[in-house]
């Protein structure tokens, strides 16, 4: 099994405002930057709740037909979601993982800033690719938080586009 996350961040690190809000990033992703080519890897998305109402907003469902993971705590109401794959899952990172490899996933998208940093603490990470969009944000939901030990990594790549989007890639050692 392998869980990557394929977030796009402020050049001051947040994932998105205080509220949540995503607007500052390019609209429709900016030019083409490996998303579409990473999202045909992927079997399931996990996310967090916040993440799950924030795409609820948009016009269309993002993620079409692909599997979709909820995590919450407390029930959430799926219906609103129309053409979409989309079940509630709830417990531990690790709880998770082994639950969606025994139903036939191999490589899972984690994204949502509170999902992240709790798969990253747990050590559950083996991709990492962050998009820096050329903006500052001053203050919002941070992508990294606390962690209970440093997380090695090992850079594989980094790429930069015309629009000024730079890409880096690692890979936890």
């Amino acid at each position: 099994m392998t869980a990557s996350v394929f977030v796009g961040v402020s050049v001051d690190g947040f994932m998105a405002r205080v509220d949540g809000a995503i607007d500052w990033l390019p609209e429709g992703g900016g030019e083409p930057h490996g998303y579409d080519e990473f999202m045909a890897s992927v079997d399931a998305l996990v996310i967090g709740r916040n993440t799950f109402e924030t795409v609820l907003a948009f016009d269309t469902w993002p993620y079409g037909s692909k599997r979709v993971v909820v995590l919450s705590s407390s029930p959430l109401d799926l219906s609103a979601v129309r053409g979409g794959a989309v079940e509630q899952m709830g417990g531990e990172p690790a709880e998770i993982m082994s639950g969606l490899a025994a139903s036939g996933a191999h490589h899972l998208y984690i994204d949502g800033g509170i999902t992240i940093q709790r798969f990253l603490s747990a050590g559950l990470v083996d991709r990492l690719i962050v998009t820096r969009v050329p903006v500052l944000i001053g203050d919002g939901i941070p992508l990294f938080g606390p962690l209970p030990h440093d997380v090695r990594l090992d850079h594989v790549a980094t790429r930069s586009y015309p629009s000024g989007l730079v890409q880096s890639e690692y890979r936890a050692c």
